[in-house]
């Protein structure tokens, strides 16, 4: 029997170091206890816990989990898509509270469309992926493939804060789980669309010995089977799969990791008591904690907003999973897990930055990989033109954070006296359709401008270059652009409005209400955009003095 909801004896304690206890846990994650020196010594646990947590965990775009414990700590990876740098990797050390630590793809070097040279690479890069730490030479597997162009990538590291070593593979993993058997050290992959295969690794993980299909999706489901996550429970295989966009099922084999394999619904069509956040949670992972408990971290397609994670209580009964309901739904709130008060271990969500660092904070990524040439960071942010376009889209250097639920706001201090004609710069509510705040340099003359119409077609081809909607001259050196955006799902929310101010404090708006895209073939959610392009020459720069998020 897979225990669930118990005290912790001595020797639990002592198993994250000895695994000689008869607790029984997901074999293979009982691993070294992260570096103390790692946690911010101030923290003073246990203040800042509710009795419960609430879903979503993160209200923040971060599909496809792949959620993982190293000792008393815990880690969760992500798809990012264009993204670059890619696969955001979080932190946290009681499920609840997570902080962003670093990315596993430093850069996508993986084409030229990556660098909008010659192509562009929306919707491409990184998908499902997945994470795993392997304790007989500790060290932390990130292995995906490049969806379109890139092929089979694994990138290792001692940290998970790097840096990441890539190498490149002959194989190319559809929505991949990676399963580092603890018992031999052998490292499997499930994977596939539809049918579902296992394929054994060599060694060190970068090439195949073999592979076979070990199931199919039975005939009488709506829709193939993908997003495979791959466990050894108590001597038996698991293999978490998807069915895009609405349940989770889970198949078991009793005979090694190639089956045969039994499949039964997990998580499907679950009713969701969260509001404003999507709905049917699925495609996830499951991790135990050291105190023996079960979680699912899935996610719930919830655009505008994106993809959002939601963890709920897993329990067994006959080595099969079940996720705990309450009043017959994924609850909006669940007792928060047996574990320390993690609130402040973890470095808070970013408020406010003023790049004092030269390295940027982790929470940004940029609009496919940047030419590190014409920015730097260290004294504000400054940005130099990096494309002659009339494009949004096809502009590099354009920086981008999530934004955050229901509602959040980001300003931006810019320096514009740089600026030279032709040049466009400011702050975009960020999708396949978008808007924008900023300004325009024509001649000498510097204007403030709400810009619509910006979007993408079904092929990620610009087909919307944007109109101007309303502008105002602009004097000085200095000014703040703010964007609101609201993205619940329901009708009262998936909007964005635009500001501006010339001293920081009074700020007037310009232009209309913009309204947010909702489908989700683009799969990413909104983001917050910062901007400069050039229409006519390089040469021009801003600088952003300070961005401020809440």
């Amino acid at each position: 029997m897979i225990k669930n909801n118990i005290s912790i004896p001595l020797c639990v304690l002592a198993s994250l170091l000895l695994s000689s206890c008869g607790q029984k846990r997901v074999e293979g994650n009982d691993m070294p206890v992260a570096d103390p020196a790692q946690i911010n010594s101030s923290s003073q646990p246990g203040n800042k816990c509710a009795a419960d947590y609430k879903n979503p965990v993160i209200w923040e775009d971060l599909p496809d989990p792949d959620v993982i414990r190293v000792g008393d700590t815990y880690y969760y990876s992500s798809s990012s898509f264009h993204q670059s740098p890619g696969a955001p990797l979080l932190r946290s050390y009681d499920l609840v509270h997570w902080e962003y630590l670093s990315h596993s793809v430093p850069v996508l070097d993986f084409d030229s469309s990556y660098d909008l040279d010659g192509g562009r690479a929306y919707v491409n890069g990184v998908w499902a992926s997945t994470l795993q730490y392997r304790q007989s030479n500790q060290s932390f597997y990130w292995m995906g493939c490049m969806h379109n162009v890139g092929g089979g990538q694994v990138f290792t590291s001692k940290s998970p804060q790097g840096p990441w070593e890539k190498h490149s593979t002959k194989a190319c993993y559809y929505d991949m789980g990676l399963l580092i058997d603890p018992d031999s050290d052998d490292m499997y992959v499930a994977y596939g669309h539809g049918d579902i295969s296992v394929a054994k690794l060599a060694h060190d993980g970068f090439s195949e010995e073999r592979h076979q299909v070990v199931f199919q999706t039975p005939a009488d489901l709506s829709g193939p089977l993908e997003g495979s996550r791959f466990y050894k429970i108590n001597g038996d295989y698991y293999i978490f799969t998807t069915q895009y966009a609405n349940g989770e099922y889970v198949a078991r084999s009793r005979n090694g990791p190639f089956g045969p394999y039994e499949l039964r619904p997990f998580a499907v069509r679950l009713p969701y008591a969260g509001k404003d956040a999507g709905h049917s949670p699925h495609q996830g992972g499951i991790v135990q904690t050291q105190n023996g408990d079960w979680y699912y971290m899935a996610f719930n397609d919830a655009f505008p907003a994106g993809r959002l994670p939601v963890m709920a209580p897993v329990t067994w009964k006959d080595g099969w999973p079940k996720v705990e309901l309450i009043d017959g739904s994924w609850a909006a709130s669940y007792p928060r897990p047996n574990l320390p008060c993690a609130a402040d271990k973890v470095r808070a969500p970013l408020v406010h930055d003023d790049f004092s660092s030269s390295t940027l904070n982790p929470e940004w990524e940029w609009n496919h990989n940047p030419d590190n040439k014409r920015w730097s960071a260290g004294n504000g942010l400054a940005l130099q033109t990096a494309t002659v376009t009339r494009d949004i889209y096809s502009a590099r250097n354009t920086l981008t954070i999530r934004t955050r639920g229901p509602e959040s706001t980001a300003t931006i201090e810019l320096e514009f006296d740089e600026m030279m004609d032709g040049d466009v710069a400011g702050l975009a509510a960020w999708r396949d359709s978008s808007a924008w705040i900023g300004l325009k340099k024509e001649g000498d003359a510097v204007r403030v401008a709400m810009v619509d119409g910006i979007s993408l077609d079904k092929n990620w081809q610009t087909e919307g270059f944007g109109t101007e909607v309303a502008s105002a001259p602009l004097t000085g050196q200095r000014v703040w652009l703010r964007v609101e955006a609201n993205i619940r799902t329901s009708e009262r929310g998936g909007y964005a409005r635009f500001y501006y101010s010339t001293d920081g404090e009074n700020f007037s708006p310009l232009g209309n209400t913009f309204t947010m895209k909702r489908d989700w073939p683009y799969f990413l959610g909104y983001r917050f955009a910062i901007f400069n392009y050039a229409t006519k020459q390089l040469g021009g720069e801003v600088k952003v003095v300070s961005v401020d998020l809440r």
